[in-house]
Parts: structure tokens; sequence; C-alpha cells
């Protein structure tokens, strides 16, 4: 798997900060599942990001994890 926002292998390097941002403001920029660059969108009440391969999380269903 992959750190959803630097795009690097969760099973190697510390991405401690990389949870931490991701848990507290910004949206993931990258797919967990195969680390291509998604498109993001932001907005006042979220956020939305696709990827081509595995379809679109929203910040509602991040919010539920």
């Amino acid at each position: 798997m992959f750190c959803s926002f630097c795009g690097g292998e969760t099973a190697t390097g510390d991405h401690e900060r990389c949870r931490a941002r991701l848990s507290l403001i910004d949206p993931p920029r990258y797919c967990a599942e195969c680390a291509r660059r998604m498109v993001v969108q932001v907005d006042p009440m979220g956020w939305t990001a696709r990827c081509s391969r595995h379809g679109e999380r929203t910040s509602a269903e991040a919010a539920q994890r």
C-alpha cells in the first residue's frame, strides 16, 4: 500500500507527519492502492479526491473511518 499524502510505500520510511496532515486538514493527494496522483476538489463543505483507476473518495467517507 501507499501513503495517501506523499505517495511513498507505507512499508518504508516514516509517514507519521503524513498521517497527521491527513487527519487534520489536508485531503489525500495520492491513491493508497496504486500511488497515482489524484484529482482533488476542495470546497467549504469538504473535499473530493478521484483516482482514475479506483474511483472517488470524499471527506465524509474519511470522517467515518
